[in-house]
């Protein structure tokens, strides 16, 4: 990172710190040494890609880079002419370029220019050479948005482009882009941005704005900004309007609606300690003071996955983006915690979460949370319940007299065996509680009934049966079938399914059949997803229906009129018979004069 962080010129007229700020040169970039350090050797030994793709989450600096590489590629002055990575004062087209107006290098967002069309409009323009740079560079950001046929359509030109034409694409889904077009891609993998490099980035802004900020605000920005550069700067540049001379980490923390995390980290020790009460007035407290519940359950949640870090990674407690009591205190749970009480804490956090964020009372719900959570705090395992009563199931053997009953047969008394966990608090309670049906019978265990499944509609048909409505509709929206066999599924998935939907396919039909399943994502177009069918159907009924004289006339009599549904019911004449004794189109107007 370069450590004089420079301004745009015309500092008089405002713009946002995302844009004044903007890197020009690959040594302002923060946080890309290692994409810098490979683009120097290629640059140093002639070896130039014609294609580049850059990806990343959102505001690390994909386009930015873009221009700054397309700025390379045609780097120009009195005393150099060649490509150059260092760019170590303004050539003779850097300005144009980086300000996006260069009449050579071409910028083009596929997602609002997706078609065909316009990629063979950018294919005719690659013939063609450079008005005044070395050479052509197209700049595609979101590539990933283009259509399948777009990115046919590009193939032939991106493995063998003219010598003039350069190509430079980012996308934050690397995923949807064809393996065919990053085949014959250099890809660069743009790094979040560390904490640590980031608030340092962030102090030096301030400076050259003349803003005091205080550093536990600028970890929050850290925080939130989930290593994303541009979401940083548009929460600093907020948090400027919003301060009076100086930000302030309590004025930062109302305005995200966050908690104080000193605070945080006491109701985490609440929670741990099994105080239900006083997790509850803390809670509401803190609710009281503008606090989201769901954010300071989140808070909670990353708190907790800290304390698991740094009890298996001790180098976790030098996180820059923490105080010094969050550090302190994180290390002391550590040392006195389980992983098995911190896991619990987690799981619960998670799902409570997701409950409080689509609740209509919120904090209802993470009171609701709260409880569970402390009730849980100290409860072991089954497991851990079971090997512990044995133990004192041992220890009590040991202590029975030699002679009576139970000695002789070598047994223990049920009465002894629960009594002595009853008598150690909740946890003794617990485990006599979860042990008590080892004492009885169990009935033999109910044989498990697996399905047949030998169609993609038996699929749909077993997942309506076990009421897995949202894997239903999932496998309905998002599924277009290219093959089906037993044990095997090639599908096309389209659309915005769940998150890991192709393995909860896999893992839904192990359980349901018994067996193992293969499913395949494949690039092939597939069949139309079950709902692109079913509108089909749809629509063609009601073009039989609109073509039926009754229904023709009904609608020449009421201008205006529309076809809401169309059922059809079995062993019934066609929509475009008439039905017997049906009124024909001039008896149905007879009926309306009439009337």
């Amino acid at each position: 990172m370069n450590d004089t962080v420079k301004p745009a010129e015309n500092p008089d007229a405002y713009r946002v710190l995302a844009r004044k700020y903007r890197p020009a040169t690959f040594a302002d970039l923060v946080g890309q040494q290692p994409m810098v350090q490979t683009l120097s050797h290629a640059f140093q030994s002639g070896r130039i890609a014609q294609a580049y793709m850059l990806t990343g989450v959102r505001g690390v600096g994909k386009t930015t880079t873009a221009r700054i590489l397309a700025r390379a590629l045609n780097f120009k002055t009195n005393d150099k002419d060649a490509p150059d990575i260092e760019l170590k004062e303004l050539g003779e087209h850097c300005e144009e370029i980086m300000a996006g107006r260069h009449v050579d290098v071409m910028e083009m967002d596929a997602a609002s220019h997706t078609g065909i069309d316009d990629i063979r409009d950018l294919i005719a323009s690659t013939q063609y050479r450079p008005t005044s740079a070395r050479y052509k560079v197209y700049i595609i950001d979101e590539v990933h948005m283009l259509s399948k046929s777009a990115f046919n359509g590009l193939l032939k030109t991106l493995e063998e482009p003219p010598e003039h034409v350069k190509f430079i694409f980012a996308t934050t889904e690397i995923r949807k882009v064809p393996i065919t077009v990053l085949s014959r891609c250099q890809r660069f993998d743009l790094r979040r941005i560390e904490a640590g490099e980031m608030i340092t980035y962030l102090a030096k802004i301030g400076e050259l704005e003349g803003v005091e900020v205080e550093t536990e605000a600028l970890a929050m920005f850290a925080r939130a900004s989930e290593g994303s550069m541009r979401d940083a700067l548009s929460l600093f540049d907020q948090a400027i309007a919003h301060a009076n001379g100086k930000v302030l980490a309590d004025d930062v923390r109302n305005m995200l609606g966050l908690a104080d995390r000193a605070r945080v980290i006491d109701l985490f020790e609440q929670v741990m300690k099994g105080d239900t009460a006083a997790a509850l007035d803390e809670l509401k407290s803190q609710y009281d003071s503008g606090a989201d519940p769901a954010t300071v359950l989140t808070d909670l949640a990353d708190f907790i996955h800290y304390v698991t870090r740094v009890r298996f990674v001790p180098e976790a407690a030098e996180d820059k983006t923490l105080s010094q009591q969050e550090r302190e205190r994180g290390e002391a749970f550590a040392k006195e915690l389980s992983p098995r009480i911190l896991g619990r804490a987690w799981q619960m956090l998670l799902k409570g979460i997701a409950d409080v964020q689509t609740s209509a009372r919120p904090l209802a719900a993470a009171d609701m949370v709260l409880v569970r959570l402390t009730h849980a705090a100290d409860l072991p395992t089954p497991d851990e319940a079971l090997r512990q009563l044995a133990d004192q199931s041992l220890v009590s053997s040991k202590n029975q007299p030699t002679s009576g009953p139970t000695a002789s047969s070598g047994g223990i008394a049920p009465n002894q065996t629960f009594s002595q966990p009853a008598q150690q608090g909740r946890i003794g309670q617990a485990i006599a509680r979860r042990a008590e049906p080892i004492a009885v019978s169990q009935p033999a265990a109910k044989a498990v009934e697996y399905e047949q499944i030998n169609s993609f509609d038996d699929l749909l048909a077993v997942a309506e049966k076990r009421r897995e409505i949202a894997f239903k509709l999932a496998l309905r929206n998002n599924v277009r079938l290219v093959s089906f066999a037993p044990g095997r599924m090639e599908v096309n998935i389209t659309g915005d399914p769940p998150t890991n939907f192709v393995n909860d396919i896999s893992t839904k039909l192990q359980a349901w059949t018994g067996g193992r399943w293969l499913i395949t994502a494949s690039q092939q177009e597939g069949e139309a997803t079950r709902k692109e069918q079913d509108e089909a159907y749809r629509q063609e009924l009601e073009a039989d229906a609109r073509n039926t004289p009754t229904v023709a006339a009904v609608m020449t009599a009421f201008p205006g009129s529309k076809i809401i549904d169309v059922r059809v019911r079995e062993n019934e004449p066609q929509l475009t018979d008439p039905l017997p004794g049906e009124a024909d189109e001039d008896n149905l107007d007879d009926f309306f004069e009439d009337n």
